[in-house]
């Protein structure tokens, strides 16, 4: 269950950190949806290694939104060249 909860918030998180870094991404927006989600399986396995989160308990909504705009960021440097 907590996979798929980290799925559902990745998705609303990269919405969400779409709308907060624009400008034009390679991929487009169905592929920013895939790095949100890929951002809260980051978010919630460096929070959990820091011992923010529990193990097992999924990143809070806030750290995915980080670690999504982090991946993005990684993304867009990884794509330009």
């Amino acid at each position: 269950m907590d996979i798929l909860w980290t799925i559902v918030i990745g998705f609303v998180v990269g919405v969400i950190a779409k709308f907060l870094m624009p400008g034009r991404d390679p991929g487009g927006f169905i592929i920013t949806i895939f790095l949100g989600i890929a951002g809260s399986f980051v978010a919630t396995y460096i929070g959990q290694r820091l011992s923010w989160y529990r193990e097992g308990q999924p990143a809070g909504f806030i750290g995915a939104i980080l670690g999504a705009i982090l991946i993005l960021i990684v993304y867009r440097l990884i794509r330009r060249r």
